[in-house]
């Protein structure tokens, strides 16, 4: 054996065991007559103490010559520390080493091994087996394997059945780009890597799995940010003979059973908001609901008093800000030129301070009077001492900018604790977009979500007003998991595709195996994925996803610890039958 014990478990009850241990050089202090050594492994760290009066000489001189990330084994004696230290576990004692072996030297790592690194982002990326050894990171894979066990039980025991399904597939049009797979058996044609396993999913459901679930990888040629990546991990699930009230109660539940286990928190409400409430309270569709600083559409109360601005616009629409009533004008010009950013892309702001008194001062006092800016204050929920933000312009620009400015001020305000968890559903979300540029509807979810059986009629008529069965379940002002009724037969399905500009040909082709499944009896069916990633961070308290996944990209998609992606050499690109054209 390489150890008898881990670095993290030994304790006062062990005194006078022998013991065997392994692991790596946290640190070294030597005193000359007396080498203290922090070994640490997976589980935490022992420290091992080299005394010149009781430790063999030749044990004694290897141990000065240790390094930090020595990989090494003793053989020793637990013993009472004399210095104890009660902020770790094996605090109270120490090993006495009797034999000492090194498995292996290490280079000085680039970086420090501690919780608090001098690190930087680029370099802890390149060296990531390194930086997996701190605690921050290490800890942050343990939680994540955690919740996806939990995840795993809970619909377990729910008789949910964990199904794999492929990676190598085909391409469809499913609203992000695919990442191509060339095959060298069938020339000059090409694989996909799968955006998600629906299409697999609901031929599950036609083959009667009844239940599926799968924690799986799945694949989007996107731009990337803090909280997206190339490849990322999905909770995806199925369910037939359901309707929408069945899979939400299900997934409330999942929900409620991760905060409780993981977090210890019970959650009992999980407000249902439609998608249009979202946008016009919240400006987005994954509100947090954490805080107030609702919206307060302005439009009856701002325009037609010769503000050339707000009678110009489409949208008129404010937020009040608790307590904000005593910004200073320093304080109020940093935020209009925060709006102002390009990433915003606001024009201007109009403010209103709402005094103790109960009168009002605003930057368009030339404009409106006490009465006016009342009416301000009462549609926007404002209380004396608040501070009311407005903006204008087109409706959807306009609610977008406010939405920025609304979590902006949220975490300025310290509104956005991590440890405060508020789930809620939006619902009702439109089946289609309309594609302004091209002039054509869009899928907003995907091609297989199933209208409101009641807005059928509208597809013909007005098609952007018909309600997808469709629903996303939101945790602090993130969505974390969504999905819809689907379509189970081919009539319905041939006709969305329809509305969609696909012809019959286009439809036979990428995805004629769906709607011929159809035929054999599809039942009705219905699911979701939860993006575990996202999920584990907001659970974990993080805003970034990258410090839990093991080996994540960078934002240009790159993995610059092994150089990927990389070009290769003539020989295979001949084998798969591409060229490569110059720029």
């Amino acid at each position: 054996m390489y150890r008898s014990h881990n670095c993290g478990e030994l304790n006062a009850s062990n005194i006078n065991t022998e013991v065997t241990l392994a692991g790596w050089v946290q640190k070294s202090r030597d005193k000359g007559f007396m080498n203290w050594v922090d070994l640490r492994d997976r589980y935490g760290i022992t420290q091992l103490i080299f005394d010149e009066s009781r430790t063999d000489k030749t044990v004694f001189e290897l141990a000065k010559t240790l390094g930090r990330e020595f990989v090494i084994q003793v053989k020793g004696t637990v013993i009472e520390r004399e210095a104890k230290n009660k902020n770790i576990p094996t605090g109270e004692i120490e090993i006495l080493v009797s034999e000492l072996t090194i498995l292996n030297t290490a280079l000085t790592p680039p970086f420090t091994i501690e919780d608090e690194t001098d690190g930087g982002e680029d370099i802890r990326m390149k060296y990531r087996y390194l930086d997996i050894r701190r605690n921050p990171v290490k800890n942050s894979l343990l939680f994540r394997h955690k919740v996806a066990m939990e995840v795993r039980k809970y619909l377990s025991d729910l008789d949910f059945c964990e199904v794999e399904t492929p990676y190598l597939i085909k391409s469809t049009p499913e609203g992000a780009r695919d990442f191509v797979v060339p095959s060298r058996m069938n020339e000059g044609q090409f694989y996909a890597l799968p955006q998600s396993p629906q299409t697999f999913k609901q031929l599950l459901m036609v083959g009667g799995m009844d239940k599926y679930f799968q924690i799986v990888k799945c694949f989007r040629d996107e731009d990337l940010r803090a909280d997206r990546q190339p490849e990322f991990t999905q909770i995806d699930c199925e369910m037939a003979f359901v309707e929408q009230e069945d899979i939400l109660n299900v997934f409330e539940g999942l929900t409620r059973h991760l905060l409780k286990e993981i977090k210890g928190i019970e959650v009992d409400k999980f407000p249902r908001i439609t998608y249009d409430y979202a946008m016009k309270t919240y400006g987005n569709d994954k509100p947090d609901i954490r805080f107030g600083m609702k919206f307060g559409e302005l439009n009856e109360f701002a325009q037609h008093k010769e503000f050339p601005v707000f009678n110009a616009a489409e949208l008129v629409v404010g937020i009040a800000v608790p307590g904000a009533g005593n910004y200073t004008r320093k304080e109020i010009d940093g935020l209009i030129d925060w709006v102002k950013r390009p990433q915003v892309g606001a024009s201007g702001m109009v403010y209103v301070k709402c005094n103790e008194d109960g009168t009002y001062k605003s930057s368009v006092d030339k404009f409106y009077d006490n009465d006016d800016l009342a009416k301000w204050a009462k549609a926007t929920e404002a209380n004396p001492g608040d501070m009311i933000f407005v903006l204008s312009g087109p409706a959807n620009k306009t609610r977008a900018q406010l939405s920025a400015l609304r979590m902006e001020l949220a975490a300025r305000l310290g509104l956005r604790n991590p440890e405060e968890f508020a789930p809620l559903w939006v619902v009702d979300f439109p089946l289609l977009e309309l594609d302004e540029e091209s002039g054509r509807y869009h899928a907003m979810h995907h091609p297989f979500t199933s209208p409101k059986p009641e807005d059928m009629a509208l597809l013909e008529t007005e098609p952007g007003k018909v309600r997808a069965n469709a629903y996303d379940m939101v945790l602090n002002g993130n969505e974390i998991g969504g999905g819809s009724i689907r379509i189970h037969d081919k009539a319905t399905q041939q006709l969305m595709f329809k509305y969609l500009g696909f012809t019959e040909e286009e439809a036979k082709a990428q995805f004629g195996f769906l709607m011929d499944a159809f035929q054999f009896g599809a039942p009705p069916h219905g699911g979701l994925a939860f993006g575990l990633d996202r999920l584990v961070a907001i659970l974990g308290g993080q805003e970034t996803i990258r410090d839990f996944i093991a080996f994540p990209k960078n934002n240009s998609g790159r993995d610059v610890m092994i150089d990927a992606p990389a070009a290769i050499d003539d020989a295979q690109l001949k084998e798969l039958h591409i060229k490569i054209d110059s720029i």
